[in-house]
């Protein structure tokens, strides 16, 4: 049997914990898996005496993640750190300059760096693994950067973020606001004490930002989607989309159109009988569309300690496996100096259409108003509907629900725009797109 593979973990949250764990409950049948023993040699982290739950004390400790991966005797740097600058970042580069193969959990320093990282270590020859960076326990960057090798991907889209789907999970089938789904989030620890990053679509982004690249074989480019979180639905839009035969999620999309790449995140209906639509908490789900195999959706896990650490541990066991001077996968898929520039997608019609929430003024032409302004900007419209009068504050008011068919953005964003030019608005209009998945 080969030498062991001697690592070192920068990082001993969550996630490092478990992976400390792990490998040393299952040293025995890794090894025999990957034909050497994996051995952690160093570790790293803010506070030694913290309890973990895991024993560290007979490994070489360094308070310093950079030092680490600068002077540790390892083949490995594994940076569970978070963050796209500061120690993670050195240290990454600090491991990849002496030669060592990297694997990491971190989206935010690969959206931000990840080119850059990429060519480092092909320069180097040495390997910059990834899969947990994306959708915690699912396979989805070995699935585009190796399995599907020869496909052409017209698109890939899915929920990236369990914090979000739990929160919209909770408000669908237990009636609560928002605020109330979050609370209990952060109380349970699915959402962080400041949970902006998640609710208003960020990590999503981060994440699509590293799939498109994968996908489409175009440089990173994370800040080139268009943006949108969750905090904006209300009970009321939960309420309107089932009525209508859809549930909420928020998705990130990346497809590729005939002007260039499309990336987006925002909340989106989905039909209720789609698989997609039924992966509720904070279950992820990637669907990849591509000319050969057709379409593939990964459920599973997309975050927690353990999810994760068995992302991580796969990379680790591939770099085991691996042998010197054998052919080394490109990082992203792509080469990283073959990377194509990014070009964004000129807007174009939207195949799904729109739901459109309007609370309006309850009195004699309004209705006509709202359908003239929709046909003003060539909306076609699938459904209208009057729901219910209410109460705004002195005045009396209704809720009008639009279905529009296949339009662009432009279009309905104006029609928005001259109706709340108009006097007769209650509230902010409520604008989600309408995805119909081919298969999922």
């Amino acid at each position: 049997m080969a030498d062991a593979l001697k690592i070192g973990i920068a990082g001993l949250g969550t996630v490092g914990a478990s992976l400390v764990r792990i490998i040393t409950e299952r040293a025995e049948e890794l090894a025999v898996t990957c034909g050497r023993a994996i051995q952690i040699n160093a570790v790293s982290a803010r506070d030694r005496s913290r309890d973990r739950g895991v024993d560290v004390s007979d490994i070489a400790w360094f308070d310093s993640p950079e030092k680490m991966a600068a002077e540790a005797d390892i083949e490995v740097l594994v940076e569970l750190i978070g963050g796209a600058e500061g120690p993670a970042d050195q240290a990454v580069r600090a491991a990849l300059a002496r030669g060592l193969h990297v694997v990491t959990a971190n989206k935010a320093l690969l959206a931000q760096h990840g080119v850059e990282l990429a060519s480092l270590a092909e320069e180097k020859g040495a390997l910059l693994n990834f899969e947990a960076a994306v959708a915690g326990g699912i396979p989805v960057i070995k699935a585009l950067r190796e399995s599907l090798t020869g496909n052409k991907v017209s698109r890939v889209y899915g929920i990236m973020n369990g914090t979000c789907n739990y929160i919209l999970t909770r408000m669908e089938k237990e009636g609560l606001t928002f605020q109330g789904c979050l609370t209990e989030a952060q109380r349970l620890g699915y959402a962080e004490a400041d949970p902006t990053f998640d609710i208003e679509g960020n990590d999503t982004a981060h994440k699509l930002a590293i799939l498109t690249t994968l996908a489409f074989g175009t440089k990173i480019a994370a800040d080139q989607i268009y943006l949108e979180g969750i905090s904006n639905i209300s009970i009321q839009d939960i309420e309107a989309a089932a009525e209508l035969g859809y549930r909420i999620k928020l998705l990130g999309v990346a497809q590729r159109t005939e002007t260039g790449v499309e990336q987006r995140v925002h909340p989106t209906m989905v039909p209720r009988d789609t698989v997609i639509a039924q992966v509720d908490g904070v279950t992820n789900a990637v669907a990849i569309e591509s000319d050969i195999l057709g379409e593939l959706l990964m459920v599973g896990p997309g975050a927690g300690g353990d999810a994760t650490a068995s992302s991580v541990l796969g990379d680790i066991a591939d770099i085991a496996k691996s042998r010197p001077g054998e052919q080394r996968v490109p990082v992203l898929g792509t080469p990283a100096k073959a990377l194509a520039p990014y070009v964004r997608a000129r807007m174009r019609s939207h195949e799904g259409g729109y739901f459109i929430r309007l609370t309006v003024a309850d009195r004699t032409g309004v209705f006509a108003s709202v359908a003239s302004r929709m046909a003003e900007n060539n909306i076609s419209l699938e459904s209208i509907v009057q729901r219910s009068t209410s109460r705004a504050g002195a005045a009396e008011s209704k809720t009008i629900i639009l279905v529009t068919h296949a339009t662009t953005e432009e279009s309905v964003r104006s029609a928005v725009t001259a109706i709340k030019a108009e006097a007769y608005l209650a509230g902010e209009p409520q604008v989600i797109r309408i995805e119909r998945p081919k298969a999922f």
